[in-house]
């Protein structure tokens, strides 16, 4: 028997247990074992890692096989784990870490939606809130890891059917709530037309077949005749268990219940008809495993052993002919419940709003701001585009020619002693021609005459 069905009893089924002198059936070798259902646990990822992990390792397999309930929950079994092979501790030891890695990061971004900024986070105080795992030791995966695990899983799934349970009746005032604001938007013609059509749906959902209550000799005949293709008056309870103990375990375990209801689910609803809600149908499951449970499993391990259900069939309840009231005849929720679901309703819409109008100012201060780096930003372009002009045109600007001025003819020589300005040098050292002096003729060019 695989560790993960073993173990499935334990921490997937709310309560530990393992069965005493379960029969060993044979299986086929290309027999795949179905997969554990999903426990809805926030760890159940890391749950099923060390379920997997586990089952690898033949010491600690063997020790599960030898327990019992008690030296499951008690942690006895977990002080096993320190004689499990090297590898396996070390992968266990990885699973951890992950773990540990995947609460922070989920811790941090809690803090970020409700925080400032540059918050320092105490981790290590944080992690405190999770059961599941030792926050003292972050980095190897201990027996206390492991007894931690198991407490935590049975602890949890204990509550879940009645979270699952309140869960719907929220379901189920929301969609009454709906129901009766869309009405107050109509006119009075409109809201009769459609409070008649809401009756007719209720009624049309009524008229279904007689349901057989959960576990008792009609509803388990049926099974046997419609499901199995056997002669009812043949019904024999030893081999309607075996065949329906799905994977030879020798136990009934909750999904191996729920699938005896489908045939009495499909009487009442159908997903093609618009007056049934499959959401019901679920809760519909869920009331009929209880009640089973509740009848049959005398140890209350959430597990249906041969011996418990042959019981069961001896009770008086067993062969009674009585229907089952399905939850849609139920009263699921008070309309005080209801009122004071509307309010809770109308405060979260009211604390919605205010966020929006937070949001919406943040928003449109953004915006501004926005605009004003905008025009910024543009009077820095321009800024710069003007220098970029001023350098190109004075890069561009023509050299100015030197000017020379002649000394005027009356005017005396400079006296040699003293020396010229600067500036007048050149005008010193010119002379200016005679004006009378005739220019030199340019060169003719000679002839050669033949």
């Amino acid at each position: 028997m695989q560790l993960s069905w073993l173990l499935a009893a334990v921490l997937f089924a709310a309560v530990a247990s393992v069965p005493i002198d379960r029969p060993k059936a044979e299986k086929k070798a290309e027999e795949t074992p179905p997969e554990p259902p999903d426990t809805g646990l926030y760890y159940h990822r890391y749950l099923q890692e060390v379920i997997n992990v586990l089952e690898t390792d033949s010491h600690f397999r063997e020790k599960l096989q030898a327990a019992n309930a008690e030296d499951i929950k008690s942690g006895k079994l977990s002080k096993e784990l320190d004689f499990v092979s090297h590898h396996v501790r070390t992968k266990l030891d990885e699973l951890k870490r992950q773990e540990v890695s995947r609460l922070r990061m989920l811790l941090k971004a809690k803090m970020d939606a409700t925080m400032e900024q540059n918050v320092q986070i105490d981790h290590l105080g944080l992690l405190k809130q999770f059961e599941h795992l030792d926050p003292q030791n972050q980095h190897t995966f201990e027996a206390r890891d492991l007894e931690l695990l198991i407490q935590a899983a049975t602890k949890d799934l204990e509550n879940y059917d009645a979270a699952h349970h309140e869960e719907f009746k929220r379901y189920e005032m929301l969609k009454e709530h709906e129901r009766r604001e869309y009405l107050k938007s109509l006119d009075e013609e409109k809201r009769r037309a459609e409070e008649a059509r809401f009756q007719e749906l209720r009624q049309k959902h009524k008229e279904h077949p007689k349901i057989n209550v959960p576990g008792s000799r009609d509803q388990l005949k049926e099974v046997w005749e419609e499901t199995d293709g056997l002669d009812p008056s043949e019904f024999n309870p030893k081999t309607f268990f075996k065949l329906h103990d799905t994977n030879s375990d020798g136990v009934l375990d909750e999904q191996e219940l729920e699938a005896l209801f489908t045939k009495e689910l499909e009487k009442v609803y159908d997903p093609r008809n618009e007056e049934d809600d499959m959401l019901e149908m679920e809760e519909e499951r869920l009331r009929m495993r209880e009640h089973v449970m509740k009848n049959v499993d005398l140890n209350q391990d959430r597990l249906v052993t041969l011996e418990e259900f042959l019981k069961s069939t001896e009770k008086k309840e067993f062969n009674e002919a009585g229907g089952w009231e399905t939850v849609d005849e139920t009263q699921v929720y008070s309309e005080a419940e209801l009122q004071q679901f509307e309010a809770e309703l109308a405060a979260q819409e009211a604390e919605l709003g205010r966020r929006a109008e937070q949001l919406r100012r943040q928003h449109q201060d953004l915006q501004e701001q926005q605009v004003r780096l905008d025009a910024q930003k543009k009077e820095y372009q321009q800024a710069v585009l003007h220098m970029e002009q001023r350098k190109t045109q004075q890069g561009e600007a023509p050299v100015e020619e030197l000017k020379f001025q002649a000394l005027a003819p009356h005017a005396a020589p400079a006296d040699p002693a003293v020396p010229a300005a600067p500036g007048h040098a050149l005008e010193q050292n010119h002379v200016e021609p005679p004006q009378n002096q005739q220019q030199p003729s340019p060169p003719q060019p000679k002839v050669q005459v033949q």
